[in-house]
């Protein structure tokens, strides 16, 4: 079989590899997958970096996410048998309730290999299985960015029909975060620094959109369109943290994910306490959060947002329109 290796040091394309390797067996627990495609996040980019959730003398099998099909079962595994269609949870051990110690930082980073391989092997209660609505290329974006989304929305003070949400930008956290937010009803709002990506959110369901470059107090802007909204989902950083605050409502809640800007200069204490708002730091989610937003994508025909699919042979074209500034939805690796 055939994987990608991203070399132990490397810190660009160069250093990602295509090898052959041999077939894994599961052993006992476990299964093995035929990776029928995988997507690719931010994350991945930051891996790929290395100053991200590497080890510095292990080679390492990249890529947090993807889905396949159950092709061989170790002993003892009762839960899953050959040909179900199946895509791995981020994280071990996570079920439900609030983030375990030692979660690690998902496969694809420190001493889990990913999913960039024509086959894996995992343990038998790290995967889930695909809604029932979706394809595989569909089903491989879940597991980190759909999730994530589904937890800024529902982990804590969930949204509702009469909500109002903020996501900030394009990415694949905000698209999915703006779809599950339609699908139950609530309204959306969205910012980016493009006005051609503004219009491209607003066909995808928000209801207005502000240039943040064009209008830097972006924040005050929306709390004066809105009356304050009751979610953001902040996939930048803490450099915008005092814009969300600004826009959120009171008592609403600042979902903080990004791992992009961090130099924002002023605290925003005043803004934190005056409005009792939360901001809750979110870091994808527990396999229960899967769960639910797998139905609720069966149920509301929600279609992930893909930008464009490459072959496994151009992983590294597929990594180079990732980082796109012009990057509108997810990245998606076929390998059948």
């Amino acid at each position: 079989m055939r994987r990608w290796i991203l070399k132990a040091g490397a810190t660009n394309l160069d250093g990602l590899v295509l090898e052959d390797a041999p077939m894994p067996e599961p052993g006992e627990g476990e299964v093995r997958i035929r990776v029928h495609a995988v997507s690719l996040n931010y994350r991945d980019q930051l891996v790929l970096g290395g100053g991200f959730a590497r080890l510095p003398d292990r080679d390492l099998v990249p890529v947090s996410d993807g889905a396949g099909e159950i092709d061989a079962v170790g002993s003892r595994v009762e839960t899953w048998v050959l040909g179900d269609r199946v895509t791995n949870l981020f994280f071990q051990g996570w079920y439900d309730g609030p983030p375990k110690a030692n979660l690690g930082f998902g496969l694809g980073g420190l001493d889990e290999d990913g999913m960039l391989s024509e086959y894996v092997v995992l343990p038998a209660d790290r995967i889930t299985r695909t809604p029932v609505s979706l394809d595989y290329a569909e089903t491989a974006t879940l597991p980190c960015a759909a999730v994530t989304a589904w937890n800024a929305l529902y982990g804590d003070h969930p949204i509702g029909p009469d909500s109002k949400v903020l996501v900030l930008g394009s990415g694949g956290v905000s698209l999915f975060a703006m779809l599950f937010a339609r699908a139950a009803g609530a309204q959306v709002f969205a910012t980016s620094s493009q006005d051609a990506k503004l219009k491209r959110l607003m066909d995808f369901g928000a209801s207005d959109g502000i240039n943040y470059r064009d209008i830097p107090d972006w924040g005050k802007a929306v709390f004066e369109r809105t009356g304050g909204v009751n979610k953001v989902i902040n996939t930048v950083g803490t450099a915008t943290l005092n814009q969300s605050l600004e826009a959120v409502t009171y008592g609403g809640e600042v979902a903080l994910i990004g791992l992009m800007a961090f130099d924002d200069s002023s605290s925003g204490f005043g803004l934190l306490m005056g409005k009792s708002a939360t901001v809750r730091g979110v870091a994808v989610g527990s396999s229960q959060m899967y769960e639910a937003l797998a139905q609720a994508i069966d149920t509301h025909k929600v279609r992930p947002p893909i930008d464009s699919r490459f072959r496994f042979e151009d992983v590294k074209d597929a990594y180079r329109a990732q980082s796109s500034p012009e990057l509108f939805g997810k990245i998606v690796i076929e390998l059948s």
